[in-house]
């Protein structure tokens, strides 16, 4: 039986138990795509300053240019969003996603690859809230943290599957050959898509005129509410993405790791973020988002200031270390995102998440943009600053923990008598 008020993918129907898992394992395939996408730049760092003869600062700037592009994306999506069948509109952007990365397998330059990059950050950012809003949609709030959780289980089987298998085919095929992977991947999930997905169009039931979009976008950024929950998402992505991107280029360059063992670093972390990204959602759902994200995020500053200050030690330690800094960084975003499916009015959902993956983004390719911009080369090949980034990011952590206690639930809003305007009571 549906919840009150719960949109439902057509009228007088409702998911099965069966069903819904489908769509979540299949939205966890979707965004497992994306999130490969996203973060086979990375570990591929290496092979691409080689190949092209760059600096760590232009590969962060690659990586930047695919989160400010996936970011002002999110923002002009927050226009449509809620004005299309969900199936309809993830189908298409997906399409787009999948030429995207084409063009990246394909680009002879760095120039093209950064431009096919912010192809594939305009397409990946849309996806990325279209997949939040389903589940918005789709499944009762008291249930979204677990829901959540196993969508977040694709950045697991990205670490796991996806990111290891683009490492070991960029060191022995090129670095292309991942997003070539990538393509047939997409292709594949995308048939799965057409065929399985409902239609999910219960938030059309009162289009809003076309004419009040843009005064309906603007009324989004002034509730204030809304606003700490965007300004809550920017420093948690920031934080990470001063961090994260530039691990494999440390390894190789400092610690004199090989290209192709960094396959094993993200596998043994990967391994371990697949056992925990479920078990962190029914924790969240269990003592509430806010709890869990203070414990998560105060548990990753740890990892994140020894992996940017880590000695010269031996493959076999980074991997055993690396499934503690996976487990508390992708661990802290999970109550994040159930939490934050709660912070409109239904009918507003698909908009402030389109909103929040914009800010995200932002925050993504702000964070990495900093960091590149600490790290320098010295005459021996070493990158220096990079214990920079980690002061930065433990501090960033700090105050998002002050910061969480602020972003409340719309429901919590409406019963102590806050305005409704876009941030009515989940019913």
């Amino acid at each position: 039986m549906t919840a009150p008020g719960l949109l439902i993918p057509a009228p007088g129907s409702a998911l099965t138990p069966a069903r819904e898992r489908l769509v979540l394992w299949l939205l966890a395939l979707t965004q497992f795509t994306v999130i490969m996408d996203f973060m086979v730049m990375m570990p591929l760092a290496p092979q691409l300053m080689t190949a092209f003869s760059i600096t760590p600062a232009a590969v962060s700037g690659a990586v930047s240019a695919y989160a400010w592009c996936a970011g002002l994306s999110g923002l002009l999506a927050v226009m449509y969003i809620d004005r299309f069948d969900r199936k309809q509109l993830l189908l298409w952007m997906f399409a787009l996603f999948t030429l995207s990365n084409l063009a990246c397998a394909l680009a002879p330059t760095f120039e093209v690859l950064i431009a096919s990059r912010a192809f594939a950050g305009v397409t990946g950012g849309v996806l990325g809230a279209i997949i939040m809003a389903i589940i918005g949609d789709l499944i009762p709030a008291d249930r979204r943290g677990a829901a959540t959780g196993v969508v977040m289980t694709s950045f697991s089987m990205a670490a796991v599957a996806g990111v290891p298998t683009g490492v070991m085919l960029a060191a022995h095929f090129g670095w292309a050959s991942p997003f070539y992977l990538l393509v047939v991947l997409s292709v594949l999930v995308w048939l799965l898509a057409a065929r399985a997905l409902p239609a999910i169009d219960g938030h059309l039931g009162h289009p809003v005129p076309l004419k009040a979009v843009l005064p309906n976008l603007v009324a989004l950024y002034r509730v204030p509410n809304h606003l700490r929950a965007f300004l809550l998402s920017f420093m948690n992505m920031a934080t990470g993405m001063l961090v994260i991107p530039f691990i494999s280029p440390v390894m190789v360059s400092n610690l004199g790791i090989a290209p192709a063992e960094v396959t094993y670093v993200y596998l043994a972390g990967g391994v371990a973020t697949l056992f925990t990204a479920r078990r962190i959602g029914r924790w969240s759902d269990r003592v509430g988002a806010h709890k869990v994200y203070r414990y998560m995020a105060l548990a990753s500053a740890v990892p994140m200031l020894f992996v940017t200050h880590m000695p010269a030690m031996p493959l076999v330690a980074v991997i055993l270390f690396f499934p503690f800094f996976m487990t508390a960084v992708s661990g802290r975003t999970i109550p994040l995102q159930a939490l934050m499916t709660t912070v409109p009015e239904p009918s507003r959902r698909g908009g402030f998440l389109s909103a929040n993956s914009a800010i995200q983004s932002i925050g993504s390719g702000t964070g990495a943009l900093l960091g590149g911009m600490t790290l320098h080369t010295d005459a021996a090949g070493h990158i220096v600053g990079y214990g920079l980034n980690g002061w930065l990011a433990a501090g960033l952590t700090v105050v998002s923990i002050l910061w969480v206690g602020k972003v409340r639930r719309a429901s919590e809003l409406a019963v102590i008598g806050s305005p409704p305007a876009c941030s009515g009571q989940l019913r």
